[in-house]
């Protein structure tokens, strides 16, 4: 591990411009714009406000069905723009789309055009539409899953532009026998009274997507899918307003939370190297690589950061502090048997490596089907964690392990400078397993029941936010612009008061005094009370009313649909994961058990404090769940590594309590160290901010609770504590022993 001269030069340089260029790229960015700097990242409706666009139903008496499809369509629609926008139904005919980061209404109303409806139709029934006749269309929107352009500038066509359709299963039915009937004949797609084009069929098609060809420009073959894809829309719709709206949070919201950050970063790198000494110093070095390399790679990448992706991010400090908290304990371990400081840093690195790659991996497989089959807050919380978990493997075991190998090259060699791991007595948890897991059990027992009370005495089981059950908005036009901070801190506490609620989220227009308040349904006692309230201390303009209406949940029914399906599926491809990588099914059934603890005690929680659930709620869980899995693969990691040196004199329960007893200081210092921030966000946060930091908090004991307690108990009762475990484990190891280096048979 000795280092010339010229390595130590060039790794110095290349470790300080990695720091400083990063930093720097951070706050200005790569240009005189600020590309690729935080200030850049796109923010989502609850940090930076948006486009607002509000859509009435032309259709008379809609049914509730059409009305979701039409939302799950629009959803879809501006998904490709960003994954955090808020469709909702508002009154009886009218539904809003609210799209963040956006500044130009114009801009994203070209962009989605007007919905409007759309036939397919053959010669006969065009010449009907054409004289006003009565005809049946071929298909019709509904018909189409997905349309997009395309240009194969591989073709030798003059004009190699084109429109590619995927239908839905009626729809390939349909299409199927339109086509078989027309083959060179002409279809004619009809949108909103207009034809938008008319291809010849050349050949029937029968596998559900075809394409339309030899279009002149790109532009032509895009302005088409846009007209197929927002036909598809169930319902015809007419634009009756667009605003520029501000942060649903507001500034004080950013603000407090970025100071939050902040303080917490400090504290954990302080606490970081009080513990780890050199370690600690190398890990706060890679955690600064680390925040600016994802901020960097959010803004690159236009992703938008909300509440939830927040959550993502520090979910991904959390699981980078922790590879560095498994690799330095490890190094510890490694001095304390008698190894030298060198040895045991590449020893150290080297034991670590198959737990923080099973750990990290476990998750990202968890956020690659979460935002493959997530929609919403679900697939904005799984980008930011996917990235922040590549990032954190390869700071982890690449930028840490130079660094490390580098100040010890500079000549950081005492062992004090490195820490000495404390031989402690072996805890006994599996005796007191009944406890624990008895102590679970009545926790998720408690919860059930409080929902139970709740439901029984007309309240819903949990307390859902708007974004989950709807509620009312009520509009006040006032006689000055207020700011965010005087909205917050001014009108809101008067809403509370008047509505006797406590979840008011805010909505102003820009450069406007028109402000939208939206509140869990309201009495028109309430109302009343809310308007004379306010109307008393903030005048309105002359002539304005107070305008009052009724809006339903932006998670649509799919959305939550969605969501319970991608957690479902997220799962199972960890339990898959971990049986493959264990070999036992036992080890991958026991994490599940824990998870699925972590959850329901949570929820228990929620239940209990009655706490908001809105979208925050699904990101809550699933930083619960990407945390609890870490802890889990750590212990069950170190259990795997204390089988293949069993014997036939081993004793299975001395070998579990083993093995949780050397992960425990990893277990209480990861968590200590997550806890940091989140504790930080919820002391200086605003009233969003603590709802959300606090059943984190919660879930991160719980998960640490978990690991500790429970992971290796569950695997224990399955069936690990029997003998074959032992026995396995040593016919493994015997088999392997007889192979030779060259794989011949000793």
């Amino acid at each position: 591990m000795k280092y010339s001269l010229t390595k130590k030069i060039s790794y110095s340089i290349i470790i300080l411009m990695l720091l400083v260029g990063l930093t720097l790229t951070t706050i200005f960015g790569m240009n005189g714009k600020g590309y690729g700097s935080a200030k850049d990242i796109n923010l989502g409706l609850d940090l930076a406000g948006g486009v607002s666009i509000t859509y009435e139903i032309q259709e008379d008496n809609p049914t509730s069905q059409d009305i979701e499809d039409t939302i799950y369509k629009l959803e879809k629609r501006i998904e490709g723009r960003s994954t955090e926008s808020q469709v909702y139904k508002e009154g009886d005919k009218r539904i809003t789309v609210e799209i963040p980061g956006v500044t130009d209404a114009n801009e994203i109303l070209t962009e989605l055009g007007t919905p409007g409806s759309l036939e397919f139709l053959d010669y006969t029934g065009y010449t009907a539409w054409s004289q006003g006749q009565d005809y049946t269309p071929l298909l019709t929107g509904s018909d189409v899953k997905a349309a997009q352009a395309y240009s194969d500038t591989s073709s030798n066509e003059s004009t190699p532009y084109g429109v590619s359709l995927t239908f839905t299963d009626e729809g390939s039915e349909k299409f199927a026998d339109a086509t078989s009937k027309n083959i060179g004949s002409r279809i004619y797609i009809i949108y909103d009274g207009a034809v938008v084009s008319y291809p010849t069929v050349n050949t029937a098609i029968t596998g559900g997507s075809a394409s339309i060809t030899c279009m002149e420009t790109y532009e032509a073959a895009d302005n088409l899918a846009t007209y197929i894809r927002i036909g598809s829309i169930p319902l015809t719709l007419n634009e009756v307003s667009s605003n520029i709206v501000g942060a649903q949070l507001g500034q004080d919201a950013i603000h407090s939370s970025l100071i939050a950050a902040g303080i917490g970063f400090v504290l954990l790198c302080i606490f970081m190297i009080a513990i780890y000494r050199v370690p600690g110093v190398v890990a706060t070095l890679s955690l600064i690589i680390y925040t600016t390399l994802v901020l960097f790679l959010v803004s690159v990448y236009d992703l938008t950061l909300t509440l939830p992706g927040i959550a993502g991010i520090i979910l991904g400090i959390g699981m980078a502090v922790d590879a560095n908290v498994i690799i330095y304990t490890r190094i510890r371990e490694e001095i304390a048997a008698g190894k030298s400081v060198e040895s045991s840093i590449l020893a150290g690195y080297n034991k670590a490596t198959s737990a923080i790659v099973d750990g990290n991996v476990t998750t990202l497989i968890a956020a690659i089907v979460l935002y493959i089959f997530g929609t919403g807050p679900v697939k904005g919380f799984a980008t930011t964690l996917a990235v922040g978990n590549i990032v954190s493997i390869f700071t982890a075991l690449v930028i840490t392990k130079v660094i490390m190998k580098l100040l010890y090259n500079f000549g950081l060699t005492k062992e004090s400078m490195y820490g000495k791991t404390v031989h402690r007595r072996t805890y006994n948890i599996l005796s007191i397993r009944k406890w624990t897991i008895t102590v679970s059990v009545v926790l998720i027992v408690v919860g059930f029941v409080a929902m139970g009370v709740q439901s029984a005495t007309g309240n819903r089981a949990l307390n859902f936010s708007l974004e989950f059950v709807g509620g009312s908005t009520t509009s006040f036009t006032f006689d000055k612009e207020y700011s965010q901070s005087e909205i917050e801190n001014g009108i809101i506490p008067v809403i509370k008061d008047a509505a006797g609620i406590t979840e008011v989220q805010q909505q102003k227009v820009q450069n406007s005094t028109k402000v939208t308040f939206k509140t869990k349904d309201l009495s028109l006692e309430q109302r009343e009370a809310v308007e004379a309230a306010v109307t008393e201390k903030y005048p309105l303009q002359d002539g304005s009313i107070v305008e009052s209406d009724t809006i339903s949940s932006s998670v649509s029914s799919t959305m939550k649909k969605n969501a319970i399906l991608s957690v479902v599926l997220a799962t199972i491809a960890m339990l898959i994961y971990i049986f493959a990588r264990f070999r036992d099914i036992k080890f991958a059934l026991a994490a599940v058990m824990a998870l699925l603890q972590d959850v329901l005690v949570v929820i228990t929680f929620y239940a209990v404090f009655r706490v908001p659930v809105g979208n925050t709620f699904i990101a809550c869980m699933l930083t619960i769940v990407g945390y609890s899995i870490n802890g889990t693969i750590i212990i069950f990691d170190r259990i795997r590594e204390m089988l293949k040196s069993a014997n036939s004199k081993t004793n299975i329960t001395e070998l579990v309590n083993s093995a949780v007893t050397s992960t425990i200081t990893r277990n209480i210092n990861t968590t200590i160290t997550t806890l940091i921030m989140l504790v930080m966000l919820y002391i200086l946060g605003v009233t969003s901010v603590k709802e959300f930091s606090l059943p984190l908090i919660v879930g991160i004991i719980c998960g640490f609770y978990s690991s500790v307690f429970l992971t290796s108990s569950f695997w224990y009762i399955l069936g690990g504590k029997k003998r074959g475990v032992i026995d396995e484990a040593i016919s493994k190891k015997e088999k392997a022993a007889k192979v030779g280096p060259d794989g011949a048979q000793v």
